[in-house]
């Protein structure tokens, strides 16, 4: 590929995001969703409880990364809030994968970790991921308060979550991008609600 086609496509990738991004802003359903959302994770941490984070390949970098703004910090300097992400310890979901399935690696980490209360959120850009759904119906039956996070029709998550913020695309790389904005607009609400200056 030579240089003026690279920059091309370059240009062509960088005008994509943006008009999903464009798209977020005259989206009623997301915006909404997305304040509901964060009320409940604020709500949950509040009350002492935790957010359990999953997802798989680039859900589960995301789960981590919105793991780390909580238990370390955003934009404030502020306590630890109990953010966990349940795709970090190999050797738990090698056992789980190897003794059960790879649909029960986060599902046995919500049944042995997930209290009443506590936010179960799944991040899938395509809203069907098994090992997904199955964590968010343990979830459910251990009553967490369920989130989703996902791509424009949200598969089977959306009717399986109390809560679903959807992105407006059904282009994998997009919906990741305006995955990752969400997740920090969340954390920045989180933030200002609970270490608001007196």
């Amino acid at each position: 590929m030579n240089a003026d086609t690279a920059q091309s496509l370059a240009v062509a990738r960088i005008r994509d995001c943006g008009l999903v991004m464009h798209s977020l802003l005259e989206s009623a359903p997301y915006l909404s969703a997305v304040v509901k959302v964060a009320n409940a994770m604020t709500k949950c941490l509040r009350s002492g409880n935790k957010i359990l984070f999953f997802g798989n390949g680039g859900s589960a970098a995301d789960a981590q990364h919105l793991a780390a703004e909580l238990s370390g910090r955003f934009l404030r300097e502020r306590e630890s809030l109990s953010g966990w992400a349940l795709t970090t310890n190999s050797s738990v979901l090698t056992a789980i994968g190897n003794d059960y399935s790879f649909d029960e690696v986060f599902a046995r980490q919500v049944q042995g970790m997930g209290s009443p209360n506590d936010v179960a959120f799944a991040i899938t850009t395509s809203g069907d991921s098994p090992n997904v759904l199955r964590a968010v119906n343990v979830a459910r039956e251990k009553k967490l308060v369920t989130v989703g996070l996902t791509g424009r029709t949200g598969g089977k998550l959306p009717n399986a979550v109390d809560h679903c913020i959807c992105i407006p695309s059904d282009q994998t790389p997009r919906i990741q991008e305006a995955h990752i904005l969400t997740g920090h607009i969340l954390c920045e609400l989180i933030e200002e609600t609970l270490f608001e200056k007196k």
